[in-house]
């Protein structure tokens, strides 16, 4: 859990920030929903799952070759990255005053 306490001068700037941080959670959703369809169409094309794709497949096994594996490699570290951060903001609870 991750605790936010704001202390301001600035009236009402609490439901400022709330807003702000879900909008970077709408972002993130939105972004990862993306993410999820490149990766769905990499695990359709070839058939597999992402988790065996990262265990046993290399360029050479793609039929786009370094290309495709470097692009389905990078979707798949962006939608770890994007998670982390979803995680991290969903988890702030709100300290009041």
């Amino acid at each position: 859990m991750v605790t936010l306490e704001i202390k301001s001068d600035v009236e009402n700037i609490e439901p400022l920030i709330r807003s702000a941080i879900e909008a970077g959670i709408k972002r993130l959703e939105i972004s990862l929903k993306k993410t999820e369809k490149v990766i769905r169409g990499f695990e359709e094309k070839y058939k597999i799952s992402s988790d065996i794709f990262i265990r046993e497949y290399s360029a050479e096994d793609m039929e786009g070759g370094d290309d495709e594996y470097i692009s389905w490699m990078g979707e798949i570290k962006i939608r770890e990255k994007l998670n982390e951060e979803l995680d991290k903001l969903k988890q702030i609870e709100y300290v009041a005053e």
